[in-house]
């Protein structure tokens, strides 16, 4: 990972907003966006789903599973129509969100921000 004069990472969201490069923030900023919705739409799935298995035949518990099952993929189809708009108004606009929703990129940058925002370990 190349880092510039300032420690952070090159192509990263915060080297990004520290040379003051708007349009290249709004573009990362969006792609995590909605990468962040689709992963917790994912997740309320599956706990809808555990939830639904764990209800014991109570009705009152299967109806919530099936509610938060519901809203979850009704929160999927929101966010994947949002990736198509996004990207529709963005080419009008000039932007180009698409390239930066690489979940390989995202997990480098969590790691560098995380890497460089720990504490001194106790060893």
């Amino acid at each position: 990972m190349a880092t510039n004069n300032s420690g952070l990472q090159e192509g990263s969201i915060l080297d990004a907003a520290a040379n003051k490069d708007v349009m290249e923030v709004i573009n990362k900023g969006l792609a995590y966006a909605i990468i962040l919705a689709g992963l917790l739409s994912v997740i309320f799935i599956f706990y809808g789903g555990i939830s639904f298995i764990l209800s014991g035949g109570q009705e009152d518990k299967i109806k919530s599973a099936v509610s938060t099952i519901r809203y979850a993929i009704i929160g999927l189809i929101v966010t994947i129509l949002a990736t198509v708009i996004v990207q529709m108004v963005g080419r009008f606009l000039g932007l180009d969100v698409v390239k930066y929703i690489n979940f390989g990129d995202i997990i480098d940058t969590i790691t560098s921000v995380t890497s460089q925002n720990s504490g001194p370990s106790l060893n």
